[in-house]
C-alpha cells in the first residue's frame, strides 16, 4: 500500500486525513444548484463575495416578497463540524427553502472556507467578511437585499458549528457595533460548544470526550483547547457584550450537546447580558435531525418556532 495513502487521522464518520495530506470527506459532499424551488415558491443564486478567498453566499427570497414591505433578514451558518457540508448541501438547501417559506424572510446562507485545509479561525474570518458584507448592502448594489430585506430586523442563526458561528459572530457585532443593520436576535440549533469540565448531565468518561476535543483541536490548531473561548462561551469574559437582545436556543433530548445548550442559557443569564433567552427542547430526538428528515412534525414544529420567533413584535 502507497504510505502516502494511509490514514493518518481518522475522524469517522465525518473525515480522515491521509499521511500524503489529502483529506476525504466522508459526508456531506452532496451539492445542489440554486433555483426556484417548486414547493416553496423561494428563488435563491450564489453571490461571490470575496474574490480572493472565495467566499460566496447563497441568497434566499420568498414568494410573497415585495419591495414595498420589506422583510426580516436572516444570516445563516450552515454546521458540520467546521469540516463538512457547505452552503450548497441538498439538506441545507432545503431547511432555508422551507424556513424562508414558513417565516417570509430573506436569507443570506454562508460559504465559509474549511478546516482542516483552512483552519480555524479562517472560518470564523470568511463569516466576519460576509456580515459585514451584509451590512454594507444596505446601501449596496445587490438587488435581492437592497429591494427585499429590512436591515433593522437582521437575525443570525446556525446549527452545530453553525450555531458556535452565529454565537461568536453575534458577540463580534457587540464589540464592534458595525454600522448598517440591526441585529435583533440570534437562534442556535444543536450548538456546538464544549469545555474541559463536564457541565449538566454530560459525560465525564474521557472516551465520550475526547472526540470532540481532538476534533476541536485538530481543526483550530492555535487553540489553548476546548476552554477556548470560541468554544466555550462560559469562558469568555465578553459574553456580557453579546450584541443583540433576544436569544433563542433549540437543544434535542438525546444530542451529546444538550447539555453545551443549556449551559449557554445558563451563563447568559447570569453574565449581566440583559437580554431575552429561551430554551426549546425537542424530545426524542438527536442532533441536527430537523436536517434529516424535514417532513416530521418535530421538524416542522421547529421551523415554525423559528419562524415565530423571527416574527415576533413585527409589524405591518
Amino acid at each position: 500500500m502507497d504510505s502516502a495513502n494511509e490514514v493518518l487521522h481518522d475522524f469517522f464518520p465525518m473525515f480522515r486525513v491521509l499521511k500524503g495530506g489529502q483529506v476525504e470527506r466522508l459526508m456531506g459532499n452532496d451539492v445542489v444548484p440554486a433555483s426556484l424551488d417548486p414547493a416553496t415558491g423561494v428563488q435563491s443564486k450564489d453571490v461571490s463575495i470575496n474574490a480572493d478567498s472565495g467566499v460566496s453566499v447563497r441568497l434566499y427570497v420568498p414568494k410573497a416578497a415585495d419591495p414595498a414591505h420589506k422583510l426580516p433578514l436572516l444570516i445563516y451558518f450552515h454546521g458540520g463540524g467546521f469540516v463538512v457540508e457547505t452552503a450548497a448541501s441538498p439538506a441545507y438547501h432545503n431547511h432555508l427553502n422551507n424556513l424562508a417559506a414558513e417565516a417570509n424572510v430573506v436569507v443570506v446562507s454562508v460559504d465559509y472556507r474549511r478546516a482542516p485545509e483552512h483552519p480555524l479561525p479562517i472560518a470564523y474570518e470568511d463569516s466576519w467578511d460576509a456580515v459585514k458584507w451584509v451590512a454594507s448592502q444596505s446601501s449596496g448594489e445587490e438587488p435581492w437585499l437592497n429591494e427585499y430585506a429590512d436591515f433593522e430586523r437582521v437575525f443570525f442563526a446556525g446549527d452545530s458549528a453553525g450555531a458556535n458561528l452565529a454565537h461568536n459572530m453575534a458577540i463580534r457585532v457587540g464589540l464592534e457595533n458595525p454600522d448598517g443593520f440591526n441585529l435583533e436576535g440570534i437562534v442556535l440549533v444543536h450548538s456546538y460548544f464544549w469545555g474541559k469540565e463536564p457541565v449538566g448531565g454530560e459525560p465525564v468518561e474521557p472516551e465520550h470526550r475526547v472526540l470532540i476535543e481532538k476534533l476541536w483541536v485538530y481543526t483550530c490548531p492555535g487553540s489553548s483547547g476546548t476552554d477556548d473561548p470560541f468554544m466555550n462561551p462560559g469562558c469568555d469574559p465578553r459574553i456580557s457584550g453579546l450584541g443583540c437582545k433576544r436569544v433563542l436556543i433549540f437543544v434535542a433530548e438525546q444530542d451529546l450537546l444538550k447539555h453545551r445548550g443549556l449551559y449557554y442559557k445558563e451563563v447568559l443569564e447570569r453574565s449581566g447580558w440583559g437580554g431575552k433567552v429561551e430554551v426549546v427542547e425537542t424530545r426524542d430526538e438527536n442532533h441536527v435531525f430537523h436536517l434529516f428528515n424535514s417532513a416530521t412534525e418535530n421538524a416542522k414544529s421547529l421551523v415554525k418556532t423559528f419562524a415565530g420567533f423571527m416574527n415576533e413584535g413585527k409589524s405591518g
